[in-house]
C-alpha cells in the first residue's frame, strides 16, 4: 500500500534527506587514498548524531554499519572494512539517517585519484540515468515510465541493469512501496500520485547486470567482476511533479564540480 504523505510531512522528510545530503558532502572531503571505509563509517555515525539525527542503516534488518561502502565491483551493500581505498579505486557510498520520525536514504559514487575513462563514462551515465528517470515521476505516469527511461538510457550505452535490487517507497519507515525497479516497460506498474516519496537508485553494471552476494551476506558484487556504479536520490511528487528533497550539491561543493542538473526538480535555490 503506498503511504502518501501530506506538504508538512514531506517538509520533515526534507530535513531527513538533507542530514544525509550533509554527510555525504562531509564525507567527500575524507575520500581518498589511504583511508579505510570503517574510518569513513565512523565519521559519518558521529556525524549524523551531531545533526541530531540516528543512523538510519545501522541496526536495519541487523546492518552494523552507519554506511554502505561498495568498492570497484561491489553493487551495493559492501560492508566497510580496514582495507584502505586505492588511486583508481570508486566507491559508491549509500547512507540513511533518522530524523522527526521519517527516512532519509541516498548515495553517492566517488572517484579515487585517478580513474580509468571508461569507469568515469559509466559514472557519468549512471548519474544522468537518475535525472532521465526522476523527470518520469510525476501525477498520470507510472512505475514502469521510471524503470523504462533508466533502462533505455543506460543500455544504450551497453551497460547491464542490475534486476535483483530496486528503489523504492520511502516514509517512516526505509522501505515503502511501490518498488521502483530500473527496468521496465512504459504504462506498467502502480501509478504514481501526489504527496509519494520514493527513493530512485539507479545500479548500473559495466558489464552484464548479473550480480552475486559474498559469503558476509551483505556486499553485492557484479558476476563479471567489472565496476558497478549507484547514484541515489530522495523524491517527492509536490504539485504534481517530481520534487528532489535531497541534494549532491554539499558533495559538489566540496569536489569543485559545478553542475545545474537539480535545478528543474527544485521550487527555489538550495541555500547551503
Amino acid at each position: 500500500m503506498i503511504i502518501v504523505k501530506t506538504k508538512e510531512e514531506i517538509e520533515l522528510m526534507r530535513q531527513s534527506a538533507l542530514v544525509v545530503s550533509k554527510t555525504l558532502g562531509m564525507l567527500a572531503k575524507e575520500v581518498k587514498a589511504g583511508v579505510t571505509t570503517n574510518q569513513l563509517d565512523k565519521l559519518a555515525e558521529d556525524f549524523i548524531r551531531a545533526q541530531g539525527a540516528v543512523p538510519g542503516f545501522l541496526g536495519l534488518y541487523d546492518c552494523p554499519s552507519t554506511l554502505l561502502c561498495s568498492v570497484n565491483d561491489a553493487v551495493v551493500h559492501g560492508l566497510p572494512t580496514d582495507r584502505p581505498l586505492e588511486d583508481g579505486d570508486i566507491v559508491s557510498i549509500d547512507c540513511g539517517s533518522i530524523m522527526n520520525g521519517f527516512y532519509g536514504d541516498h548515495a553517492y559514487t566517488f572517484e579515487i585519484g585517478e580513474v580509468a575513462e571508461e569507469t568515469k563514462k559509466l559514472i557519468q551515465v549512471t548519474k544522468e540515468s537518475l535525472y532521465v528517470g526522476i523527470k518520469e515521476l510525476r501525477v498520470g505516469n507510472r512505475v514502469g515510465d521510471v524503470g523504462y527511461a533508466i533502462q533505455k538510457h543506460c543500455e544504450a550505452h551497453g551497460y547491464g541493469v542490475v534486476r535483483e535490487l530496486v528503489g523504492h517507497g520511502l516514509g517512516r519507515k526505509m522501505h515503502e512501496d511501490p518498488e521502483m525497479p530500473n527496468y521496465g516497460r512504459r504504462g506498467r506498474g502502480k501509478k504514481f500520485i501526489e504527496g509519494m516519496v520514493v527513493a530512485i537508485e539507479p545500479m548500473i553494471n559495466g558489464g552484464t547486470h548479473r550480480v552475486k552476494q559474498l559469503k558476509d551476506g551483505w556486499t553485492i558484487v557484479t558476476q563479471d567482476g567489472k565496476p558497478s556504479v549507484h547514484f541515489e536520490h530522495d523524491i517527492a511528487i509536490v504539485d504534481g511533479k517530481p520534487e528532489i528533497l535531497s541534494t549532491f550539491a554539499y558533495v559538489h561543493e566540496a569536489l569543485g564540480i559545478t553542475s545545474t542538473e537539480e535545478d528543474e526538480f527544485r521550487k527555489e535555490a538550495l541555500v547551503l
